[in-house]
């Protein structure tokens, strides 16, 4: 037992009428984070220790909270919507979408200095999305943002928990390591 909590996020697709691509899940991610950080104490946790963790496209909304945190993308509801809904931590799994045209950065994706610390898992044959990572990481560098990546030789896309043979597999292990060098548990 690591003495972590996991909260499901269950978001609205990112494609709606009416709406700008990444408006929807924006919403729903930000609103999250400041509603469980403000309910922190009933539910027993630190508030200055809640992340985001997202696979794939999950993993692009969490990269779209890192780095979309300084206003709201809807109007106030509660005492929630006032308080930071800044991760604390980013972990990102095989994420999905991260990158432009032109070998960039998506121009959505607006990493800076005060970008939390992020870690990536991702596999070399992961045909679609494996410059997801490394145009962020290299993003995340070059804004001076605490960052690892674990880059596997094979794994694909979607693996998970599930025990697929690979070294991938171990990505829990790398994430618990990463977990105590920044200090969300020890």
């Amino acid at each position: 037992n690591l003495g972590v909590t996991a909260v499901l996020l269950k978001y609205r697709v990112p494609r709606r009428e009416g709406r700008a691509k990444h408006e929807a899940p924006l919403q729903d991610v930000q609103r999250a984070i400041g509603y469980v950080r403000a309910h922190a104490e009933e539910m027993n946790l630190d508030p200055q220790r809640i992340g985001v963790m997202g696979f794939s496209a999950g993993a692009h909304l969490s990269a779209m909270a890192s780095n979309n945190f300084d206003k709201r993308t809807y109007p106030t509801v509660d005492a929630a919507d006032k308080i930071s809904c800044r991760p604390d931590f980013c972990l990102l799994v095989y994420p999905a979408y991260l990158d432009g045209e032109n070998f960039q950065l998506a121009p959505e994706v607006k990493v800076s200095s005060a970008t939390p610390p992020t870690m990536m898992i991702q596999a070399e044959d992961d045909k679609s999305y494996i410059n997801s990572s490394l145009f962020y990481y290299y993003a995340l560098k070059e804004a001076g943002v605490p960052a690892w990546m674990h880059l596997y030789s094979k794994g694909g896309h979607g693996y998970g928990l599930r025990d697929t043979g690979a070294a991938v597999n171990e990505w829990p292990d790398r994430a618990e390591d990463w977990f105590r060098e920044i200090g969300v548990i020890e």
